[in-house]
C-alpha cells in the first residue's frame, strides 16, 4: 500500500520501482477521486430480489461488477475539452461574445438593454366589429360597391372627429366624454400636438340608409396650410373628397387651397356642413338666423367654386343631396332625405323624396292648410328647414341642458328615445351624447352622400387615368386601367410612404389601376424620373406583404384587385415621393403617372450638422427616411458643404426636425437661424447681344435674356402649358393669351431648370444666317446648359425665375468631335448667365399671404406687428354671423418667422394665423450696386436689401462678394466694351 511521501506536491508517484506484475495493482493515488463504482459493492442484477436465497454471495460476484468503460484513445491537445463549451452551459440558440479587453466604450452596457421603439399608436390585437373582417376583403373584388374618398377641409373643422364618428359606428370601442378619441391620429406627435400631422387612411364597411353595404376607403388629412402636401397625395388617389367645413368659420384659406386643387385634379366634391351646435351653444342665435348662416356657409364655398369653373355640376346645395349637417363632436349627421326618413319613420305614410325637396330654400309649411307654399302666410312663419329641423334640434339640446329630468323624460317618452333611469343623473355631455345617439341613429345620410356623389373606381378611372397617366391613352395598358380591369396588366399608382410602428422602414401606399396585386409577385418600381427612352430609374422588388390599412391595426391580405387602395411591404427602397408599380410582364409602352402638383411651395430653409460629425452618416440616412415620409420637403447640400432643409413653414420644419432627431438618425442636430429660398430675374431685355466661346475656339454662341410676361411662369409650373403638348397646341397657347409671335412660340426648344420650370429657352436664328441642320445636333446641349444656368443663377446660386433666353446666332466647327457637350454645355451655361447679368438682374423672395382671426379691439395690434415686419393688410372684414374679423394680409417669408409668436403676444391670445405661400415679389434695390456700404449688425432697408440679401446668402455659400459680368464674357469681348464706353455694365 503507497503513503503520501511516494508523491510529490503535485501528485506524481516517486516511490519505489514496480515489477510488471505489479502493474495491473497500481497504488490508489491519494490526490485522485476513486474510480468510478469503486466502493459501491456489486452491481444489483435485475431479475433477482434483495431477499432471493438464491443470489450469489457477495465475495463470489465480483466477476459480475459492471465498471464504466475506460477510454485508452489517444487525444489530441487541440481536441482536449478542459471546460464545457458556452452551448454546453447555456444550451443552443443563446449568443455569446468573446471580447478583447476595452474593446467596447464604458459608456455602452456589454449587454444592451432591448429598446422597443414604438413611434405610432397601435392596437394590440385586432378590436371587434360590427362588420367581419373577411366580408371586407371579399368586397374588394366588386369595384362597383367600393369608395375612394378623402376627408379634407381647413384646420380644427372636424375632419378627425367625423373619422372617429363612423369608427365609433363600425367598432365596438368605449367612447371617453372627457377627450376626443382621435383614432386615425396615430403619429406620436400628432397626439401631443392635438393636430393630425399626417395622411391616414381607413377602409370601413358602411351601410346607406336603404341597408345596401358599400366598401369605402377613407383617408384622413391634415388641415394645417403648412401640411396640404398630404392632403396634395391623398386627393391623387381618391375619387371624390368629403370638404368639411366649419359652419361658423365658414370659407378659410386651407378650404379655398383645397377646392381649387381639387377642381384642378377633377374630383368630385361633396360637404359636411359641421359644428351646427356651435350655433345652439356657442353664438346662440335664434333657428332663423341659424339658417341664414348655413346658407351663406354654403353660398360662400358656390362661389368660390363657380369663380374657379362655372360648371353648374359642381353647384352644392342640400336638395341635391351632396351636403350633410353634422356636429361630429355629438357625432351626428344628417341629410335632408335622412331627416326626412327619421319623420317617415315615427309618422309613417310620408313621401320621403318629395319631403326632403321641400325642406330647403324660401319654402313654407302652411299648417292650417297642410300644405307647403313659396310665400308665408304670416310674416312670423319660419321656413321648412327651420320649422322641420333646426326647431325640434334646438328643442332637444336645450331640453337637456335645462337638467330637468322630469320635463326631459316626457320628451324623450314622446321621441320614442328610452334611457336607464340612471343616465339622467349623468354629466350633461355623456347624457346628450346619449340622446343624440338615439335620436339620430346611425349616420347613413352621410354614407348616402358619398355613394350617389362619389363616382366608384369603374366610373372614375377615365377621368383619374386621362388626368395621371403620362402614357398614351390608346395603349393596352391605358385601356386596361380605364376599365378598372382585375385581369389585365398590374399598374398601381403610389401616392405616399408610412413609416412602420418602429420607423425603421416605409410602407407603400397606392392604389391598384389595373390587374390584381398578390404578395410575393415580381414588380418593377418605376420612380419619377423613369421614362422609356431612360430606363435608369428603374428596380425590381418583390411585394412581400399587403395590407388594407385601418389606421391603429393592419388587416392582411394575399391580394387586391383593381379599385382599391392598399398599403404595401417590401416595394419602398428606391422610392423617395412617388412611384409607379408594373407587372414585370408589361414590356411595352410602359409610362409613369406624373408626379403630383403640390398647392404650395417650400421656401423655408434651415441648415443643419449633427452635433458630432462622426454621426453625418447617421443624419443622411435619417434624411433620406424624412424625404420618403413628408412629400414637399427637399433636401439639398450647398456647395459649403451644409446640408439645407427645405419646407413649406415652420410648423413643418418643426415637425420634420422631431422626426429626424427621434424617429429616423437618434442623434442631437444643430439647426441655423431659419432663411428662405431666393429666386433671380431681370427686368429688361439685355443691353448687349452677349455671345460666348468654346473653350476650343471653334463655336461662338450669342444669346439675349428679357423678362417674361406676367402670368407665364405659373402658368407653366401649373401644367396650364408644357412639352408634352404639341408644337402647335404650345404654339397657339403663348399666340393667344401672351400675344407672342407665332414663329417664336413655336421655337420654344425648353423650359427651365426642369420640365415645369418658370423659364424659357427660344430659338430665335434664322436659317439664313445658321444651318439648322447642324443646330439641331446640339440642342439638347444647349438646354443642358440653359437648366444647369437656370437651376444656379449668377447672383447667389439661387434658380432663375421669369427668364426668355432667346438664342440669336450660334458658329459651329463642322466636325462633330469639335462641338460635343464637354464644349458646348458649359459655354451656353456662361452665355446665359452674362445675358442675364446685362438685363439688369434682381432678386426675388417668397411672400406669405396671412389669414389673421381676431376679435374687432385686436385689429390695430395686428397692424402693428404686420408693419414692423415689412407686411401690409389687403383687406379687413367682418365673419358673418360671429363676433370675428378676418385680417388679410402679405408678408415676406424672411420676415415672418415668429410673426405667430409676436402675434399672439400682442393680443393677449386672441389672434390666430395661418401662412401660405402665395407669390414671388423683387426684393427692392440692385444686388450688384457695389456703391451700397453696408453696416455689420444694422438691418439694411429701402433700396439696399437686395445688396444685402445677395452678400450675406453668397458668404453663407463660401462664394465670394463680387458679382462681375466680366467673369462670364471673353476677354475681346470685355475689351470691346471697354472701348466702347460701356465699362460701366461690367459691374
Amino acid at each position: 500500500m503507497a503513503s503520501l511521501d511516494d508523491y510529490d506536491e503535485f501528485g506524481n508517484y516517486i516511490g519505489a520501482d514496480l515489477d510488471s506484475d505489479d502493474e495491473d495493482e497500481m497504488p490508489q493515488n491519494p490526490f485522485m477521486p476513486p474510480p468510478s463504482g469503486a466502493g459501491v459493492g456489486p452491481t444489483r442484477l435485475e431479475g433477482y430480489d434483495d431477499e432471493d436465497e438464491s443470489m450469489p454471495a457477495p465475495e463470489e460476484s465480483a466477476l459480475m461488477e459492471v465498471d464504466e468503460p475506460v477510454h485508452n484513445a489517444v487525444i489530441l491537445h487541440e481536441d482536449k475539452q478542459y471546460y464545457p463549451s458556452a452551448q454546453d452551459v447555456y444550451g443552443e440558440g443563446v449568443e455569446t461574445m468573446v471580447q478583447e479587453e476595452d474593446a467596447q466604450p464604458l459608456s455602452e452596457p456589454i449587454i444592451a438593454p432591448v429598446k422597443v421603439r414604438k413611434w405610432t399608436v397601435e392596437e394590440k390585437d385586432m378590436p371587434e366589429t360590427r362588420f367581419d373582417k373577411g366580408f371586407l376583403l371579399n368586397m374588394t373584388a366588386f369595384p362597383d360597391m367600393i369608395r375612394n374618398v378623402a376627408v379634407v377641409g381647413h384646420l380644427h373643422h372636424g375632419k378627425t372627429a367625423l373619422m372617429d364618428m363612423l369608427v365609433f359606428e363600425t367598432h365596438k370601442l368605449a367612447w371617453d366624454a372627457d377627450k376626443p378619441t382621435r383614432y386615425t391620429d396615430t403619429h406620436i406627435l400628432s397626439r401631443e400636438r392635438e393636430i393630425s400631422i399626417k395622411s391616414s387612411p381607413m377602409s370601413l364597411i358602411l351601410s346607406t340608409t336603404t341597408g345596401k353595404s358599400h366598401l369605402v376607403h377613407l383617408i384622413d388629412t391634415p388641415g394645417h396650410v403648412n401640411l396640404v402636401d398630404e392632403v396634395a397625395s391623398a386627393i391623387r388617389l381618391v375619387d371624390g373628397i368629403l370638404l368639411v367645413v366649419d359652419v361658423v368659420e365658414g370659407m378659410m384659406v386651407g378650404t379655398e387651397a383645397i377646392i381649387r386643387h381639387a377642381i384642378q385634379e377633377g374630383v368630385k366634391i361633396t360637404l359636411v356642413v359641421n359644428k351646427i351646435d356651435r350655433l345652439i351653444l356657442e353664438l346662440r342665435i335664434k333657428p332663423t338666423d341659424a339658417y341664414y348662416k348655413i346658407k351663406h356657409t354654403i353660398e360662400e364655398i358656390n362661389t368660390f367654386i363657380s369663380n374657379i369653373d362655372p360648371d353648374p355640376e359642381l353647384r352644392l346645395s342640400p336638395e341635391r343631396g351632396n351636403v350633410a349637417f353634422a356636429s361630429t363632436d355629438m357625432s351626428w349627421c344628417f341629410t335632408l332625405r335622412s331627416f326626412a326618413q327619421m319623420y317617415a319613420d315615427t309618422y309613417g305614410k310620408v313621401d320621403i323624396s318629395a319631403f326632403a325637396d321641400r325642406l330647403w330654400g324660401d319654402i313654407y309649411f302652411d299648417n292650417e292648410t297642410r300644405k307647403f307654399t313659396r310665400k308665408p302666410s304670416d310674416p312670423e312663419h319660419s321656413r321648412s328647414f327651420v320649422q322641420f329641423i333646426l326647431e325640434p334640434l334646438y328643442k332637444l339640446y336645450s331640453q337637456v341642458l335645462s337638467e330637468e329630468t322630469d320635463s326631459l323624460r316626457d320628451t324623450l317618452e314622446g321621441l320614442r328615445i328610452k334611457l336607464k333611469p340612471v343616465m339622467y343623473k349623468m354629466d350633461v355631455r355623456p347624457l346628450l351624447k346619449a340622446v343624440l345617439d338615439q335620436f339620430f341613429g346611425p349616420s347613413t345620410g352621410l354614407v348616402d352622400v358619398i355613394v350617389e356623389h362619389i363616382p366608384s373606381p369603374v366610373e372614375g378611372a377615365i377621368n383619374k387615368v386621362q388626368g395621371t397617366y403620362s402614357g398614351p391613352q390608346t395603349s393596352e395598358i391605358a385601356a386596361s386601367m380605364q376599365m378598372c380591369d382585375a385581369s389585365g396588366p398590374v399598374m398601381v399608382q403610389v401616392a405616399k410612404l408610412y413609416h412602420t410602428t418602429d420607423a425603421q422602414s416605409f410602407r407603400a401606399f397606392g392604389r391598384v389601376l389595373s390587374g390584381t396585386l398578390r404578395k410575393g409577385m415580381d414588380i418593377k418600381v418605376l420612380g419619377e424620373g423613369y421614362s422609356p427612352e431612360d430606363e435608369e430609374d428603374m428596380m425590381k422588388a418583390v411585394v412581400e406583404d399587403l395590407w388594407i390599412s385601418e389606421a391603429r391595426y393592419f388587416i392582411p391580405t394575399d391580394e387586391i384587385p383593381a379599385g382599391n387602395l392598399v398599403l404595401i411591404g417590401g416595394v419602398d427602397a428606391s422610392i423617395s415621393k412617388t412611384a409607379t408599380l408594373a407587372g414585370v410582364d408589361v414590356q411595352d409602352d410602359l409610362h409613369i403617372f406624373r408626379p403630383i402638383k403640390h398647392m404650395t411651395e417650400s421656401v423655408l430653409k434651415i441648415a443643419i450638422e449633427p452635433i458630432q460629425p462622426s454621426e453625418l452618416p447617421k443624419m443622411l440616412s435619417g434624411l433620406r427616411s424624412i424625404n420618403k415620409s413628408y412629400p414637399l420637403v427637399a433636401t439639398k447640400v450647398e456647395e459649403s458643404g451644409e446640408h439645407v432643409l427645405i419646407g413649406t413653414g415652420e410648423l413643418y420644419l418643426d415637425c420634420v426636425m422631431h422626426d429626424l432627431r427621434r424617429l429616423f438618425s437618434e442623434i442631437e442636430i444643430k439647426v441655423s437661424d431659419p432663411v428662405t429660398k431666393f429666386c433671380e430675374t431681370v427686368l429688361e431685355t439685355s443691353a448687349l447681344k452677349c455671345y460666348a466661346d468654346t473653350p476650343n475656339k471653334k463655336n461662338k454662341i450669342t444669346v439675349i435674356a428679357e423678362p417674361m410676361e406676367k402670368g407665364v411662369a405659373e402658368d407653366i409650373e401649373k401644367g396650364r402649358v408644357s412639352m408634352n403638348m404639341s408644337v402647335k397646341d404650345r404654339g397657339k397657347f403663348f399666340q393667344e393669351k401672351y400675344q407672342w409671335d407665332l414663329l417664336a412660340s413655336r421655337s420654344i426648344w425648353a423650359f427651365g431648370p426642369d420640365d415645369n420650370g418658370p423659364n424659357v429657352l427660344v430659338d430665335d436664328t434664322l436659317p439664313s444666317q445658321v444651318d439648322k441642320k447642324m443646330l439641331n445636333t446640339v440642342k439638347e446641349h444647349i438646354k443642358q446648359g440653359f437648366r444647369w444656368g437656370a437651376r444656379e443663377g449668377p447672383l447667389c446660386d439661387e434658380p432663375m425665375r421669369n427668364v426668355k433666353f432667346r438664342l440669336l446666332d450660334a458658329s459651329l466647327a463642322q466636325e462633330p468631335i469639335f462641338r460635343g457637350g464637354g464644349q458646348i454645355v458649359p459655354t451656353a451655361r456662361r452665355v446665359c448667365y452674362s445675358s442675364f447679368l446685362m438685363a439688369t438682374p434682381r432678386l426675388m423672395e417668397p411672400i406669405y399671404y396671412v389669414e389673421v382671426q381676431a376679435p374687432a379691439d385686436c385689429i390695430s395690434a395686428v397692424y402693428l406687428v404686420l408693419s414692423r415686419r415689412r407686411g401690409h393688410v389687403t383687406q379687413d372684414l367682418p365673419k358673418a354671423g360671429s363676433p370675428l374679423y378676418t385680417v388679410k394680409a402679405l408678408i415676406p417669408v424672411i420676415d415672418a418667422n415668429g410673426f405667430e409668436t409676436d402675434l399672439r403676444t400682442a393680443t393677449q391670445g386672441q389672434a390666430f394665423c395661418l401662412q401660405t405661400f402665395d407669390h414671388w415679389s423683387v426684393v427692392p434695390g440692385d444686388p450688384t450696386d457695389t456703391s451700397i456700404k453696408l453696416r455689420p449688425l444694422e438691418p439694411a432697408s429701402g433700396q439696399a436689401l437686395a445688396r444685402d440679401l445677395v452678400l450675406k446668402t453668397r458668404r453663407r455659400k463660401g462664394l465670394g462678394d463680387q458679382i462681375a459680368v466680366s467673369k462670364y464674357l471673353d476677354d475681346e469681348f470685355v475689351l470691346a466694351l471697354s472701348a466702347s464706353g460701356h465699362a460701366d455694365l461690367l459691374g
